[in-house]
């Protein structure tokens, strides 16, 4: 049911921000977690809930809830009302809910705060959850981008990963939402126990037969506390192996440019710059966005807040009419610089060396040196990984926040 929350200032009742220095010509983004699913996946520690965890909240009564928060958003921000740039439905799996409910709080956002005219709207869907009825609802609502979460190709891979969906249903799920109009993304997961190489190979080719404008593609981490951890714990599941998993990025990486696809971050391919996700983009940057939704996160003029993480203690929060907020936090200048390296190192954008402090700026000769930073770039002034610096993208970033 996800990692536990971090500590922080208690938020004020009526959800404002003390400490914030809002800058109105920022962009804003929404994210709007839905925090459902059909059954927990053994790899996955977000905050999420199967039926039987509710305990006091219902999935029925979840879309009029979040609309309170979005009510309450829109007044703490009135002062500087700004458009959203960008919206994504992320979960859990939004589209369990039903598209009519994702359209109504969609509707609420563009009343509440209004969209850019070429707003990115992005909806998670797990493949067997999509029709074509529900691309086209879904379409007509505003949405413009479905994410798919394919996973694997190969069924002992989903089997490990406790993955429900088959995999024929990918694409079924990508023609639906081609058919609507809507942009497509598939996301891949690499070094599940007892995947071989050539099972990921099968995965890529079938991704890459899909012709989708984006994919995704994460190396699996074995998070504290899941049923996978204990599982590998208890000797019944292999370790994930580290070289591996670096020969199927390696793979995947030229096997995606080879079909015309550009890494823009470390986990993402596009097509064309233009089919990139601006969501994620957002969080890259340190753009401004509202997390809507239980355990959801947020970041809005410098300040860093964050939900009760239960569905039925974030709905008993609103329907008090208080703010949902857990905790909040200012970081201060260090903390903000750590995270702006962390941040944007992985993309293909850089980071400005200029950014850096004078020591940090002397480790670059050596990273470059290493083969980890691309040496022309770094004469530009700008900071930019190479394929083997993407792998060892955490090493980069310590050597340059020591």
């Amino acid at each position: 049911m996800g990692a536990a929350l971090p500590l922080g200032d208690p938020v004020p009742r009526d959800g404002s921000l003390p400490g914030a220095v809002i800058d109105p010509t920022a962009p804003l983004s929404a994210y709007v977690h839905i925090p459902f699913c059909r059954v927990r996946c053994g790899y996955c520690d977000f905050n999420t809930y199967t039926a039987q965890e509710l305990r006091g909240a219902r999935r029925e009564d979840y879309a009029g809830t979040l609309l309170r928060e979005i009510d309450l958003a829109s007044g703490v921000l009135s002062a500087h009302p700004r458009p959203l740039s960008t919206v994504f439905f992320g979960g859990g799996t939004p589209t369990l809910l039903p598209a009519r409910d994702l359209a109504v709080i969609l509707a609420t956002l563009r009343d509440r705060f209004g969209l850019v005219q070429d707003a990115e709207v992005t909806v998670e869907a797990n493949p067997d959850t999509v029709t074509p009825e529900v691309t086209e609802e879904l379409a007509s609502a505003g949405v413009t981008r479905l994410s798919i979460g394919m996973q694997s190709a190969v069924p002992e891979v989903l089997r490990t990963l406790d993955r429900t969906h088959r995999p024929e249903n990918v694409a079924t799920a990508v023609r639906a939402a081609r058919d609507s109009g809507l942009a497509v993304s598939v996301d891949l997961i690499y070094g599940a126990p007892d995947e071989t190489l050539d099972h990921w190979r099968r995965s890529v080719e079938a991704a890459l037969a899909l012709e989708t404008d984006h994919i995704s593609a994460y190396a699996l981490i074995v998070e504290e506390g899941t049923a996978l951890e204990r599982r590998i714990r208890r000797g019944e599941l292999a370790t994930p192996d580290d070289d591996l998993q670096a020969a199927m990025y390696e793979h995947a990486d030229t096997a995606f440019e080879d079909a015309g696809y550009g890494w823009y971050e470390v986990s993402n391919w596009a097509k064309t710059p233009a089919d990139r996700s601006r969501h994620n983009l957002a969080y890259w940057r340190g753009h401004d966005w509202w997390g809507f939704g239980p355990g959801a996160h947020s970041h809005v003029g410098g300040v860093r807040f964050w939900n009760v993480r239960h569905p039925a203690a974030y709905t008993q929060r609103l329907a008090g009419g208080e703010s949902p907020g857990a905790g909040m936090e200012v970081p201060d200048e260090q903390a903000r610089l750590l995270e702006r390296v962390m941040l944007r190192v992985r993309t293909v954008d850089g980071l400005p060396v200029s950014d850096l402090s004078p020591e940090s700026r002397r480790a670059v000769a050596g990273l470059v040196a290493d083969g980890l930073v691309d040496g022309r770039e770094a004469v530009r002034g700008n900071l930019v990984l190479t394929r083997a610096g993407r792998l060892l993208a955490d090493a980069v970033v310590r050597a340059l926040t020591a």
